[in-house]
């Protein structure tokens, strides 16, 4: 045992003796190496980030929060005028009634879409959504800045009252209070609706499906019968979601199962049939985010292992050289007695120790990429040791598996005929 592990040592003394004999050469080699998984590891570190970004975005309106969609088609979390809905506010009002979903706090419809929002020379395109009092109850009370909230006299008498989200406010106003002024909304089929700004939202933290900073809120009422179209093919007047809040995230589930039950049977929906509308809670949010994120991050770092892939082919070509040119050392080798394993592992380890130390060198590019992406503030990076074990372990594996020809080449070398080599 211990003249293994001398044999070895001495066979990695040799090796490293190699390559040192030749710096350049081994340094342009492992260049190759070194990006491949510098590249591996910053992609995969953005990727990471991505998904943590998406989660706390998520989990920052609260896991117990619960979203009813219609079945027409959508424009993020909102109804998109025009579609065939199935969402109607009667059936927003069946899920607010205590008696069919005993485990729901708040209840909030919502309905808009993307439009034109006016204020003097200003002229900014953003989310015009008509929404209920109870909506900043279901976004964990959103702070107000300056003036008030959409107020349940605003919904009944389908007020013209509009509040601004934190940059929606500055985009119109700049550092102006814009409370007691008049916007203008462009209705989507011609002319334009007048409206007073009661209110302005303090920043908000991002809820995963839209950007409440970027928006401008309105009574439902409004929404529906003075800017937007709002009703069906039979004269009711729909939503484009609802956002349901549990009780705790522990009830989540019967609520989703409340929900289901009541809409099926609102909808006459018979059993086997698929449902005219979807609901989703946080952890079904998450996880679908996970998964587009988890797939994304694996395209990324298969694109950067090719470049992996090529950096082997470099260390194959180099030592391919390394044998041709050291034929005359090999054969002394092997007239001195080295036997043809002795040979097979020195060339292997000087390919393996070219690619590992490759390896650590790209990882702290790798980790200096990523560094550099969170300076930028447009996304963060979060560098895992799967994706560093990933890089070196896949780098160490690329360093053999392209070494093992060219070490076979230098031990099946005759002495005799080595020794002749000029």
């Amino acid at each position: 045992m211990i003249a293994w592990i001398a044999d070895l040592l001495e066979n990695v003394r040799v090796a490293l003796d190699g390559l040192l004999a030749n710096k350049m050469r081994s340094t342009l080699t492992m260049l190759g190496v070194i990006i491949g998984v510098g590249a591996v590891i910053a992609l995969m570190s953005i990727g990471e980030g991505a998904q943590a970004s998406i989660a706390e975005q998520i989990n920052s309106v609260g896991s117990n929060l619960i979203f009813v969609s219609a079945g027409a088609r959508r424009m993020g979390p909102v109804q998109e005028a025009g579609g065939s809905a199935s969402l109607t506010y009667e059936d927003a009002q069946a899920i607010a009634d205590p008696r069919n979903v005993p485990d729901a706090v708040a209840v909030a419809p919502e309905f808009g879409q993307n439009t034109q929002v006016i204020f003097g020379d200003e002229n900014i395109n953003v989310s015009v959504t008509g929404v209920t009092p109870e909506y900043r109850l279901a976004y964990n009370g959103m702070e107000i800045a300056s003036g008030r909230f959409i107020e349940d006299r605003d919904v009944d008498g389908r007020g013209n009252v509009a509040v601004l989200g934190h940059q929606s406010a500055i985009d119109l106003f700049g550092n102006f209070d814009p409370v007691g002024q008049k916007i203008k909304v462009v209705i989507p089929n011609g002319g334009k609706v007048s409206l007073t700004v009661v209110g302005v939202l303090a920043e908000q933290a991002s809820s995963g499906m839209s950007d409440p900073n970027e928006e401008v809120f309105i009574p439902i009422s409004t929404a529906q019968t003075k800017i937007f179209n709002g009703r069906d093919a039979l004269g009711e007047l729909v939503v484009g979601s609802v956002n349901v809040m549990a009780a705790s995230e522990g009830q989540t589930d019967a609520v989703v199962d409340e929900i289901t039950a009541l809409l099926r049977e609102r909808h006459d929906i018979a059993p086997g049939e698929d449902d005219d509308f979807f609901v989703m809670n946080q952890a079904d949010m998450l996880e679908m985010a996970n998964q587009i994120t988890g797939i994304l991050t694996a395209f990324l770092g298969a694109i950067a292992g090719i470049s992996l892939l090529v950096g082997g082919i470099g260390i194959m070509n180099i030592m391919l050289v390394s044998v041709t040119e050291r034929t005359r050392e090999i054969g002394l080798r092997k007239a001195v007695g080295a036997r043809k394993g002795d040979i097979l592992i020195q060339f292997l380890l000087e390919a393996v120790a070219l690619s590992v130390l490759g390896g650590l060198l790209g990882i702290l590019l790798g980790i200096g990429l990523g560094k550099l992406v969170d300076l930028t503030g447009l996304m963060s990076s979060v560098v895992t040791p799967d994706s560093v074990l990933l890089a070196v372990g896949f780098s160490a594996a690329v360093g053999l598996f392209f070494g093992i020809y060219p070490a076979n080449q230098a031990a099946r070398l005759s002495p005799i005929e080595a020794l002749r080599y000029e």
